[in-house]
């Protein structure tokens, strides 16, 4: 399969034993019911095996909807994944599934790791001096103005300890607008922003660049923070040029080769949503997309 017959939304890549492994949200599921996550697998990002099933919700699991944004990571001897879930009894949070192999099975792993009271999504770990932290969104439902959280993890990546901070919020960025369909769609007054798709790298020059997303001026775009002191705890600031402007966004950093790379889904329509790949460069002290 190519790569332009892939429907995702929310790729992500982990780069393992030479190959490409491709996750993400399908998209004909992630506005309803949904249960399950799906892998491909290449070695050039062209042709795809797939898509393979690695995880389905098992009889009386909890969550039948959210099945957003998996992220795997190889950690200590496994592979992670990192994902939103939801059920119809409880608002959405971010739980972790483990794995022997990144095409799965995945099995449950942990409880709830966000706070039970709080509606979020988009978990992605960052290692930081031998320590996981968790960064997320708190979604909008519970904060209007969109806030990115940081938390820190056990060791084992089964629960959080202590609580979350914020790192910054949506509305802090130049480019970031209020959502104009907020009270069509989810009966809310006023201003109404968010934040999606959190992830972070440390580039050469020692800083720490967070690539997130958020509704802008054409639809939902792709803006970049920067932690000057490399620290995960910031703090943050906000580059005032989106890194992908227009109706395309949830992307994600990764090294390959001797490269950085970055990919995310355009177009941001339902059933259209494709994973497209590009080389990211540091200059003057921003991320610039490269043409392929």
């Amino acid at each position: 399969m190519k790569t332009t017959e892939i429907n995702i939304r929310d790729p992500y890549i982990l780069v393992q034993g030479g190959k490409y492994y491709l996750y993400g949200t399908r998209s004909a599921t992630c506005w309803g019911t949904a249960d399950g996550f799906d892998c491909y697998v290449s070695e050039d990002k062209e042709n795809w095996k797939g898509p393979i099933e690695i995880f389905h919700r098992p009889e009386g699991f909890f969550a039948d909807q959210n099945y957003w944004a998996p992220e795997c990571i190889y950690y200590e001897g496994a592979f992670y994944l990192i994902t939103t879930l939801g059920g119809s009894d409880r608002k959405k949070g971010i739980y972790v599934l483990r794995s022997e192999q990144p095409t799965g099975p995945f099995e449950v792993y942990s409880e709830r790791i966000t706070p039970e009271d709080w509606a979020c999504i988009d978990g992605t770990v960052y290692i930081e001096q031998g320590v996981p932290y968790l960064i997320f969104s708190h979604s909008f439902e519970d904060t209007p103005d969109g806030d990115m959280c940081l938390l820190k993890m056990s060791s084992d990546l089964k629960q959080a300890e202590g609580e979350p901070v914020t790192l910054f919020s949506a509305a802090e960025a130049v480019w970031a607008k209020p959502v104009p369909f907020a009270k069509a769609e989810f009966g809310m007054d006023g201003d109404v922003y968010f934040t999606d798709g959190p992830c972070v790298m440390k580039m050469e020059d020692e800083k720490l660049y967070m690539t997130w997303s958020s509704w802008s001026t054409c639809g939902y775009a792709v803006g970049v923070a920067v932690s000057d002191s490399g620290k995960v705890e910031g703090p943050w600031r906000q580059l005032e040029e989106p890194l992908f402007p227009e109706n395309g966004g949830h992307g994600m950093l990764y090294k390959d080769d001797d490269s950085m790379k970055f990919t995310l889904h355009y177009p941001n329509d339902k059933y259209k949503e494709r994973p497209i790949f590009r080389t990211v460069v540091l200059k003057d002290g921003k991320l610039k997309l490269e043409e392929r």
